[in-house]
């Protein structure tokens, strides 16, 4: 069952890059959030969306967004890739898959390649919007957009 508009994101806890313990409780109610699920660190079309969205990083910020990332990529490889571009976010590191299956992403591509979605989530941890796309810099635009909406 995938997460749409207006239903709640589940509660979840996750290791980030630098090895601590990110629970979503600790946001929900104080920040927006725009969490975006992508298949694999250093890939072209990932590290496009992540440097993309490090590049917006600022105006996520001013719009009162925390930005988390999540793939079933290691602690260490987030570390990597987080040094590598300078990704000033949240990367979480899904391995088993748990927090991918209760939002209910699905994968791509004949269901060879894991799902690239973005939830955009409101301060009272409502989701304002889902985005599904392979082409990873629409959804940067798409997230921003909806965020300015819902100001």
């Amino acid at each position: 069952m995938s997460i749409s508009i207006g239903d709640t994101i589940p509660d979840f806890k996750l290791t980030d890059q630098n090895g601590n313990e990110f629970d979503s409780t600790s946001v929900k109610g104080k920040s927006k959030l725009v969490i975006y699920f992508y298949p694999k660190n250093f890939t072209p079309g990932c590290t496009k969306e992540a440097c993309s969205f490090r590049d917006n990083y600022e105006d996520f910020k001013s719009l009162g967004a925390t930005v988390i990332g999540i793939s079933g990529d290691t602690k260490e490889s987030h570390e990597r890739f987080a040094k590598k571009y300078n990704l000033p976010f949240i990367l979480l590191s899904d391995a088993a898959g748990k927090v991918k299956r209760k939002f209910g992403v699905k994968n791509d591509l004949f269901g060879l390649l894991p799902g690239r979605e973005t939830y955009v989530v409101g301060k009272d941890g409502k989701v304002l919007y889902v985005f599904n796309s392979m082409n990873a810099t629409r959804h940067i635009k798409k997230a921003l957009e909806v965020l300015k909406d819902s100001e």
